[in-house]
């Protein structure tokens, strides 16, 4: 069996290194059109903090480990264009310089398999598959606005994208920095910046910071950007972005450069050094649509619980995918690192016959903003609403540890119930200690579609330094009980 994969980061390599565990006698060919694969690209923002680090310290296995241990036909460099489901091949463009990367790959694989892929003199190639995976993630959203090409503007993504933001900021001198956007990277990118001591402005059109977070929490996060000299700017429509001559003065040393950028907004104009592009992401989906494989929410790749699209013969995995919700039931697009990875194991073991399906996400998610843990999982009560339920909701805060222990720091937490079953629908949760782990005992109740008053019960653990005698999800989920 032929089975071929479409890109070479979470989704893939996991597809890839489980269904040679599976069978080591199926014929597995990635094609990465980078030159990277399996890297940590969660850690680029810390890793930018540091200049004594390389970012190619994220790259958790080297090609060439894929190739010679476990016998994968790894192709990088090699962009896929086509995807022809009649035919059953996929066809592209060996990008420039990467030819002899295919010879190589060639070399660790059997004879038989040489004529998987093959390329001709004009830098083509053609593969053909008798199963697909479609793992090709997801892009950032790049306004298309004028400017948005000028030299210093740069979004975050791939490993590629993280070299030359570093090398930027090294190279320029850079001291003061626009980030567009306020979503989890974003946030990120300011403690990254702010350790390098760079002036960080955040902008964008919408007035609400983090919409889907309660109002009480996500002042707590604003208060912690504030108190790092964070300047935020919310409801202000960008227009363009203007490349302008600095001044001598302005240049700090002669190893900056001579001009400096503008974000021009309708009723603000910000200067800075460098543009962090952070407006979220899409879905990278452009391939399996053209290829008339069905779409669905946030026009991500429509999968079953198998991970098989609308086509029998193709898979999609990772953030080009959607997803169902535990909670809702129904379709959803939470590009999450743990769900790609996972996705690519349950496609290699259906491919090789071993029936797996995937029940689904709860959204749960973890980012760090300076001192301060941000967490949720589930539903938020504008969500909740949106999907039918009649959600009721507490904010409380408590302590992170015993009132008397060192270390105990304040934790807000909000809960939201459903008043009509009385059911657990999402948890969020702000604070300085204990918080990023405590998300996941709520995370496990919602896939276990536990009420509040079930999880109020729940036998969790206590110790004066870990946490008070009440913890603080029970102490929300009692406080619920009595709203509801």
């Amino acid at each position: 069996m032929k089975f071929v994969i479409i890109g070479g980061d979470a989704a893939g390599m996991s597809a890839a290194s489980k269904a040679k565990r599976n069978n080591p006698q199926i014929e597995v060919t990635v094609l990465e059109k980078t030159l990277d694969v399996s890297y940590s690209a969660c850690g680029m923002p810390y890793n930018i903090a540091d200049p004594s680090r390389d970012m190619d310290d994220l790259v958790v296995r080297k090609a060439d480990v894929f190739r010679q241990t476990n016998k994968i036909n790894l192709l990088t460099g090699h962009r896929v264009d086509h995807i022809d489901p009649v035919r059953k091949t996929v066809s592209g463009v060996i990008l420039s310089g990467n030819t002899d990367s295919a010879n190589d790959c060639l070399d660790h694989v059997s004879s038989g398999d040489h004529d998987s892929v093959i390329a001709d003199i004009h830098q083509k190639f053609s593969c053909p598959f008798d199963k697909l995976l479609i793992a090709t993630g997801a892009v950032p959203i790049v306004p298309d606005l004028p400017g948005f090409d000028l030299p210093g503007i740069m979004a975050l993504k791939s490993l590629e994208q993280g070299r030359q933001i570093k090398k930027f900021i090294e190279a320029n001198n850079v001291r003061k920095a626009a980030i567009i956007g306020m979503g989890y990277i974003g946030l990120e990118m300011c403690e990254a910046l702010r350790a390098r001591s760079i002036e960080v402005a955040m902008v964008k059109p919408g007035h609400q910071f983090l919409p889907w977070m309660t109002c009480e929490l996500a002042e707590v996060v604003k208060q912690e950007l504030d108190d790092n000299s964070v300047k935020l700017y919310g409801g202000h429509t960008i227009i363009k972005i203007e490349q302008v001559a600095k001044s001598k003065s302005s240049e700090g040393n002669q190893h900056g450069r001579k001009f400096a950028l503008s974000v021009v907004c309708e009723n603000l104009t910000l200067d800075a050094d460098m543009v962090i592009v952070a407006s979220g992401v899409r879905p990278c989906s452009e391939l399996a649509v053209t290829a008339g494989i069905e779409s669905g929410i946030s026009g991500a790749i429509a999968v079953d619980k198998m991970l098989k699209t609308s086509d029998d013969s193709i898979y999609a995995a990772g953030d080009c995918a959607d997803a169902f919700h535990v909670v809702t039931g129904e379709k959803c697009w939470i590009p999450l690192a743990l769900r790609a990875n996972r996705a690519g194991w349950a496609v290699a073991d259906n491919v090789c016959g071993i029936e797996t399906s995937l029940p689904g996400v709860a959204g749960t998610a973890v980012f760090k903003v300076f001192d301060l843990q941000v967490t949720r999982t589930g539903l938020s009560v504008k969500e909740a609403l949106a999907a039918g339920f009649d959600p009721v909701e507490v904010v409380i805060k408590t302590r992170s540890r015993a009132h008397s222990h060192p270390g105990s720091r304040s934790v807000h937490a909000a809960m939201v119930g459903d008043r009509k079953t009385g059911r657990l629908l999402g948890v969020q949760m702000v604070g300085k200690d204990g918080v990023a782990h405590r998300i996941n005992a709520a995370a496990v109740a919602l896939h276990a579609n536990m009420s509040v008053a079930d999880f109020a019960q729940t036998d969790l653990g206590y110790a004066p330094p870990f946490g008070p005698v009440w913890d603080p999800l029970l102490t929300a989920a009692n406080q619920l009980l009595k709203k509801m």
